[in-house]
């Protein structure tokens, strides 16, 4: 029980610290390349990624935690799965806006939706309401998968 609060914490707060990651690299050119590149007319507007960002994260972070408390290998191999994930979810940031490579971005985040895919079959098996947890992240994921591959279709 004393590990639990402080498991949950950490395991939210990497989840930010990829945020941070990300939005360091993003900040340079988001206000400067973005804006010139061409997008669909479903791009979502600038102010809807902080909210939906900070509640992915919490979510995240919750749905994992509630994997990792079954333990076992199963928990082992998810709470992995979890840090792979925030590397590249990370490193998409750095991609996209720092290396102003969409295509790269574009394959970083196809790996990304593969593991979050296997994560949701793992946390839907170690836990219903973990599993639940995860549904948003994938789709919000699925979402910016498809924003990016019509960024670099119309770029």
């Amino acid at each position: 029980m004393t590990r639990q609060i402080p498991a949950l914490i950490a395991f939210i707060g990497a989840a930010f610290i990829a945020g941070a990651i990300g939005s360091w690299a993003t900040f340079p050119n988001v206000r400067d390349w973005f804006p010139l590149l061409q997008k669909p007319a479903w791009n979502p507007p600038g102010w809807l990624f902080a909210p939906v960002w900070t509640t992915l994260y919490v979510l995240m972070g919750v749905a994992i935690w509630r994997a990792w408390r079954a333990g076992g290998p199963a928990a082992s191999r998810l709470v992995r799965l979890y840090f792979a994930q925030l590397f590249f979810n990370a490193l998409w940031s750095v991609l996209f806006f720092g290396l102003k490579q969409p295509a790269w971005a574009l394959a970083d985040i196809l790996v990304l939706w593969c593991l979050l895919a296997w994560l949701q079959v793992g946390l839907w098996r170690s836990d219903r309401l973990a599993g639940a947890l995860w549904v948003p992240y994938v789709l919000w994921v699925s979402f910016a998968t498809a924003l990016n591959a019509a960024i670099v279709r119309l770029n």
